[in-house]
């Protein structure tokens, strides 16, 4: 199995560290996510005159604008949703098994510890409103796909405060990415939340950060992103 991993943020920085997997992204090999010949030559494995891609078997998609809360809603559609649409046309023409990165926020005003079969209701954001978008496209028009809703922190915990009043499944990055690999060697497919015990922003942040001085949260963060993750513990221990 050829893996490629596109971006180079936290997550995709942390799955080629633990796997040394191949990657490509915006900032180191200048690709334009809008032109389509260009960057999906990439994948097809085209030679460019200087450096020969393979073919991959997977790839895994981590490019995304995640600035939660911002009001730029063209970059938020171009980046969040037609970006990964195309993409998934294009890998399922091409019989490439696309895995894309998505997040627990979907569910934000959803039951607690929702499953991947529960009616998503998400934050009002155009971030979480153009991921979900791009997560029922996909699960709707792509038979090879797996979606992972997720949340993760860096480590170690980089603020000198953290919030005591938002629960959820979220991890640190090396945890959650470890989980994320196992779901793409097992050839997992469909949609599966991925996260690990219940905790508060707090509780994480004490594991390494000793230091840390807990707060509450601002009014227009959810308190509640818990995610049922029975799918994910039911296939990663049989």
């Amino acid at each position: 199995m050829k893996v490629l991993v596109l971006g180079d943020g936290k997550l995709a920085s942390e799955i080629v560290k633990q796997t040394g997997w191949d990657y490509i992204s915006r900032k180191k090999d200048r690709i334009n996510i809008n032109n389509d010949e260009f960057f999906y030559s990439k994948i097809l494995g085209n030679y460019d005159g200087m450096i020969y891609w393979k073919e991959y078997d997977v790839v895994v998609n981590c490019i995304a604008n995640t600035n939660t809360y911002s009001t730029d809603r063209d970059s938020m559609r171009d980046v969040n949703f037609l970006f990964p649409k195309r993409l998934s046309d294009f890998c399922a023409q091409n019989k490439i098994k696309l895995v894309h990165i998505s997040t627990d926020y979907v569910y934000a005003n959803s039951q607690p510890f929702a499953d991947e079969n529960s009616v998503p209701s998400p934050l009002p954001t155009w971030y979480t409103h153009y991921k979900l978008l791009a997560d029922e496209y996909i699960s709707a028009t792509n038979s090879n796909y797996l979606i992972c809703r997720c949340s993760f922190k860096s480590k170690p915990f980089e603020f000198e405060k953290a919030w005591v009043d938002q629960i959820g499944n979220f991890d640190y990055v090396d945890v959650i990415t470890d989980l994320i690999i196992s779901l793409i060697k097992r050839e997992a497919v469909g949609i599966f939340n991925v996260g690990t015990e219940l905790k508060s922003i707090y509780d994480l942040a004490k594991k390494t950060n000793p230091n840390v001085v807990p707060t509450t949260k601002p009014m227009n963060v959810p308190a509640d992103v818990t995610i049922n993750t029975d799918k994910l513990n039911n296939l990663l221990n049989n």
